[in-house]
């Protein structure tokens, strides 16, 4: 059996920490260097129920994509949930490890992991990263469809083929558009309109989209658009946008980076067993339509 730090120098690997955002939190949070692994477990986020299925599964390391401590603390005590993740954590000898934008940034990453579940052919990426001379690197990746579809079309795929959460899939745009190019972004995305838009695609799928942002987006691309219908004129229609729920567009890389760890263990004879959680941990739990009328919206009196 590998040791932790063994393991641990493979996944620096595959997502070097050196990568990750100024303010990221990457990295190994608890854990001994000289502990033997033999199960991991990844999940998108190191909360309590997350730890508590690590412990029932037997598991010697804990992989999240979120960090446990984003910001400083000051105290582990347990009767804090942050505390009490990492009591338990050490309790059961279990390690925790964390890759996060430095995993967002990797090739591939996490949002190949997304495309991939998406069915998209990934092109390049969104915001390629500099320090990548073969230009695979970076945040975020622009893909094609294998054919055209409808933008309510492509809604249903993304509601069938990423996991199932209250949120679902909002729309914002013509349902009836055809699209062919999407960029998408695993987790919060809206800080990417500017690439997006350079990248002339027709839609962008990624989760956590603000108001303000999100009408700025449609108003910019409505405009640049013009009253051009895209149906093979050569132009567009105004840019189509999928918000999904944080934690379904960052799930699919779990079973991604399973797979690499998995491919690790056979080609050093480790024996690792790899896990993936299935447990939901998106914090929204239901979800009300708004009830369809005939009369004419306005605001609330």
């Amino acid at each position: 059996m590998p040791r932790l730090s063994e393991v641990i120098a493979a996944l620096d690997a595959l997502w070097p920490p050196g990568r990750a955002e100024s303010w990221d939190a990457v990295g190994t949070v608890v854990g001994d260097p000289d502990q033997e692994i033999s199960r991991v477990l990844f999940a998108v986020d190191p909360v309590q129920g997350i730890v508590d299925e690590a412990v029932k599964l037997g598991a010697d390391l804990l992989v999240t994509h979120h960090p446990l401590y984003l910001r400083g603390t000051t105290t582990v005590a347990a009767d804090t949930f942050k505390g009490r993740v990492v009591h338990t954590l050490i309790k059961h000898d279990i390690a925790l490890h964390v890759a996060h934008t430095n995993a967002d940034r990797a090739d591939p990453g996490v949002s190949d992991a997304l495309a991939g579940a998406l069915d998209l052919r990934v092109v390049r990426p969104l915001v390629p990263d500099p320090s990548d001379p073969a230009g695979r690197r970076g945040l975020g990746r622009v893909c094609e469809l294998d054919h055209p579809l409808t933008v309510r079309e492509f809604a249903a795929r993304a509601a069938e083929r990423l996991p199932a959460t209250a949120q679902g899939i909002r729309v914002a745009g013509d349902p009836e558009a055809l699209i062919r190019t999407v960029a998408v972004s695993g987790g919060s995305g809206d800080s990417l309109f500017d690439d997006v838009r350079a990248a002339g695609v027709d839609a962008f799928l990624t989760a956590d989209l603000r108001h303000h942002p999100a009408s700025e987006a449609r108003a910019h691309s409505a405009h640049g658009a013009g009253a051009s219908t895209g149906s093979g004129s050569g132009t567009h229609n105004p840019l189509a946008l999928l918000d999904a729920a944080h934690w379904a567009t960052e799930w699919p890389w779990c079973e991604l980076a399973a797979a690499q760890l998995d491919e690790i263990s056979d080609r050093n004879g480790w024996g690792l067993r790899v896990h993936v959680s299935a447990t939901v941990t998106d914090p929204w739990t239901a979800h009300a339509a708004s009830t369809a009328t005939s009369e004419a919206l306005g605001a609330p009196n």
